[in-house]
């Protein structure tokens, strides 16, 4: 079935070439720091405390990221879709947890700075789109599986949540703290 759908979707273009550059460390990473240091500033600027403790967070768990998917390429050596040159370590696709991290990472940290409700969808909406265009350009270009890409999904949906119950479990100065809570309506 992986193969069948690679198939159907792959059709390698500029387009889902800049779609997959999105989960470039490059492009993710720096976005990332942006909000990294954003949200610090904020949080000392509110006098919160310990407000270094998020960013910081989120930071270890982007590191962590290669430190997880880099063994797992090596343990699973799948072989690459026929539009990459022969080789292994494709599965799980680290572009796809590169994004999933850095921007579902980002949106947390934003989400408590953010009171308006309609805000904070547009900011989970963006993140979603952005993720899920990500994985479409990986495999319409022929970078991946769709197999890798769900693969990463799913490791970086533990990691996330691991951030979001983080999060979750403490006071946010200056911020509407029910704006990450695990009771708050959506």
């Amino acid at each position: 079935m992986d193969r069948r759908v690679s198939v159907a979707l792959a059709h390698p273009d500029r387009f889902s070439e800049l779609l997959s550059d999105l989960g470039n460390i490059g492009v993710a990473v720096p976005a990332l720091a942006v909000v990294l240091v954003y949200v610090a500033w904020r949080g000392r600027a509110a006098g919160t405390s310990r407000w270094w403790l998020p960013p910081l967070a989120a930071a270890l768990l982007m590191a962590l990221v290669p430190a997880l998917v880099v063994p797992l390429k090596e343990l699973i050596d799948r072989p690459g879709p026929a539009a990459e040159p022969p080789g292994t370590g494709y599965y799980p696709s680290g572009h796809t947890a590169t994004a999933a991290v850095a921007y579902g990472s980002a949106t947390l940290l934003l989400l408590p700075w953010l009171r308006w409700v309609p805000a904070r969808r547009a900011l989970l909406t963006a993140c979603a789109v952005v993720n899920l265009a990500v994985g479409f350009g990986l495999v319409r270009r022929g970078y991946h599986w769709p197999l890798d890409v769900v693969a990463s999904w799913c490791l970086c949906t533990v990691l996330i949540a691991s951030l979001w119950i983080f999060l979750a479990r403490r006071p946010h100065g200056g911020a509407d703290a029910s704006a990450v809570s695990p009771s708050s309506p959506s």
